[in-house]
């Protein structure tokens, strides 16, 4: 596909901004509202929040390493970036909807790249139920934390806490817990794309969770539940042979 309006944003990082007043000054900026893609630089925080920002359009995104981690990201180069944008591979994103519900039956809706993650928000340890398509599959986990992660997010926080790391096309999701107490062996499951997870806090007034997608925090909630938001796709765009599938492979043979 030949992409000729192109739009760029960036982080606050000097280098992001150096290289934003380099690109701009080298092609032309199209406004976001015109542009056919857009350049993102910056790390993978500013990829998410562009990804957020532009979310429902249907628009692709190019990132591109301008940051600390770049996961998401293509190496930085100004030279001939029309032609690197036309020869880019697509790789096409569905976004985790989370669905949390708080202790005065307020319900918040966010969507998730890369995890949604519930975490104690207390000194005490958090005990909670998980269902999974309405089924009780665990009475009573004893953690820090539980999430449900992406293939695209496998290799983030749900590698941390000693997830799998799940290919791109694998159809699976990862339910990871973090720092299980109870059941001690119980190191998660890995569950169809399509399934719906769904999670109950016990004790809530004494053990506080709180609830994240991305960017939203939702703070004391009661029940909380996650699956695949079918209807909103993110097209992400990465240079040939560096598609998201190659990098997955690539981070289970690294240290």
């Amino acid at each position: 596909m030949a992409y000729s309006k192109i739009a760029f944003v960036a982080s606050d990082s000097p280098k992001a901004q150096e290289a934003l007043g380099a690109l701009r000054k080298k092609y032309n900026d199209a406004p976001p509202d015109e542009a056919d893609v857009i350049v993102a630089l910056g790390g993978d925080g500013q990829m998410l929040e562009t990804i957020h920002q532009f979310m429902g359009r249907n628009i692709p995104i190019y990132g591109m390493n301008r940051g600390s981690l770049g996961f998401l990201m293509n190496e930085y180069n100004a030279v001939n970036l029309p032609d690197r944008l036309n020869k880019a591979e697509v790789t096409t994103l569905n976004p985790l909807r989370m669905i949390a519900t708080d202790t005065h039956g307020q319900k918040n809706a966010g969507l998730a790249i890369n995890e949604v993650s519930l975490l104690r928000s207390s000194r005490q340890i958090a005990k909670i139920r998980i269902s999974i398509d309405g089924r009780t599959r665990l009475e009573e986990l004893h953690c820090d934390g539980v999430l449900v992660a992406t293939p695209a997010g496998s290799t983030a926080y749900n590698l941390s806490a000693h997830g799998p790391i799940l290919p791109i096309k694998s159809g699976t999701l990862a339910l990871t817990p973090i720092s299980a107490f109870r059941p001690r062996r119980w190191r998660g499951a890995l569950l169809p794309r399509n399934a719906v997870v769904q999670f109950e806090i016990l004790e809530r007034d004494k053990r506080p969770v709180s609830a994240v997608a991305d960017m939203l925090e939702v703070r004391e909630v009661a029940q909380v539940e996650v699956a695949m938001a079918e209807d909103v796709t993110v097209p992400i765009l990465f240079d040939a042979g560096h598609d998201l599938d190659e990098r997955i492979l690539m981070e289970q043979f690294t240290d």
